[in-house]
């Protein structure tokens, strides 16, 4: 395996917290605007199962990985745990508004199927993938206030507290990656990521906008001028599509490492709201 370059001194630390549970969110919970909201609420119902699917993925190939790596990975389903468990609760609120999540789940349910019967190495690879996608939108979460600017409180503060656990353990599903895969040839490793990336992208975003759409439809909001207001939304302002471009591309790069870019930084910008909650390493 080629060396490692994930930080030596980083740590993945789970942060024990609760959100939202004393109160209810607004209908349209982000400064009051449908768009904004169903593009978060549509990514959060696809995080309890998908990250369940994470954490299977990942610990499937810890026997046999060094043991640095295998804290890592220990520390990593953790924090995936805690993930679920609160975006189980913040999907609640979505419900508890009149959303129906049904359509939404039961896509994520056949996204997942399709892994069913192939190599547990298949998994993984869509697991790498998927990492790098929540890592970069982690990454403008916390660096751009813009995208959660004018939402409940306790709403943004679950947003702020994910992105900054993604970025801790961004590395981890790719350094498990590397070690499954350290007798491939150098080609073979980057032609199938860069294959399961592609096509991960385009369920992702397929799937995603589907849950967006069917979300504002339930609103009353469907159409041509919707899906504009959705599009300009992502790629316009505050465009987090757009921004996120440059990090996808660099996924395909030769010598690419998710800590090729050290953002921790970011992630001292949050932390200290969470520092009663850390657990022990």
């Amino acid at each position: 395996m080629p060396d490692a370059k994930t930080p030596a001194d980083l740590t993945i630390t789970p942060r024990d917290v609760r959100f939202g549970r004393g109160g209810r969110y607004r209908r349209w919970w982000l400064n009051d605007d449908p768009v904004a909201t169903a593009f978060y609420n549509a990514l959060s119902v696809t995080f309890p199962k998908g990250e369940g699917f994470f954490i299977d993925s990942v610990r499937k190939f810890r026997d046999g990985t060094p043991p640095r790596l295998a804290g890592e990975i220990a520390a990593f389903t953790k924090q995936e745990v805690i993930h679920t468990r609160e975006h189980v609760a913040f999907n609640r609120h979505v419900t508890d508004q009149g959303y129906d999540t049904s359509r939404l789940e039961s896509r994520v349910d056949r996204e997942i199927a399709l892994t069913k019967g192939r190599p547990p190495i298949a998994s993984l690879a869509a697991t790498m993938c998927l990492e790098h996608f929540t890592a970069m939108l982690a990454h403008q979460l916390v660096a751009n206030p813009a995208h959660l600017e004018g939402g409940d409180a306790e709403a943004v503060a679950l947003w702020r507290w994910h992105p900054i656990e993604e970025i801790e353990h961004k590395g981890v599903a790719y350094d498990t990656w590397r070690h499954a895969t350290r007798d491939w040839p150098r080609f073979r490793r980057w032609w199938v990521k860069s294959f399961v990336m592609v096509m991960t992208t385009s369920k992702f975003f397929r799937g995603r906008t589907v849950g967006m759409l069917d979300l504002l439809a339930q609103d009353g909001l469907t159409g041509a001028g919707v899906k504009w207001r959705l599009f300009r939304y992502a790629f316009g302002r505050p465009g987090m599509a757009r921004k996120i471009l440059g990090a996808w591309i660099a996924f395909f790069l030769p010598g690419f490492h998710p800590w090729n870019y050290d953002d921790r930084a970011l992630i001292g910008l949050v932390d200290s709201d969470f520092a009663a909650a850390r657990l022990a390493a």
